[in-house]
């Protein structure tokens, strides 16, 4: 099965991050990440730039597409970014997830199981 973990965490925090702060977190992670990379578990993963470098479309009243600057979710956390795992079950992967917990304290992960949208893509 297929695994969507989503990060988030509250922006200010990360993005006051020196860069060593930064590169801790982020050294701590690929500590994580690796051996699942050799496990062939992990698939894509992404860190998404800062809320201020989104934009939103919404469809406008009169159906017409409205583009804005920015996310404007209703959250008090922000999605960082995301992994794939490709685990046999839920506990196998809130085990990775716990991993990931430790090494980059501070935000919550979201696991969600992943169905495959359009056959003949990566992943399916």
């Amino acid at each position: 099965m297929l695994y969507a973990v989503l990060c988030y965490h509250h922006e200010a925090v990360t993005e006051a991050w020196s860069e060593a702060e930064d590169g801790a977190v982020m050294a701590r992670l690929a500590a994580v990440q690796e051996p699942l990379a050799r496990q062939g578990k992990i698939g894509p993963v992404a860190r998404l730039l800062p809320t201020t470098a989104a934009t939103t479309l919404r469809l406008g009243a009169g159906g017409e597409p409205l583009v804005i600057d920015g996310p404007f979710a209703e959250t008090k956390e922000q999605l960082l970014g995301f992994y794939t795992f490709d685990c046999a079950s839920l506990d196998e992967v809130l085990d990775i997830v716990r991993d990931l917990a430790r090494a980059n304290p501070g935000g919550a992960y979201e696991v969600r199981p992943i169905r495959i949208f359009k056959p003949g893509t990566a992943g399916s």
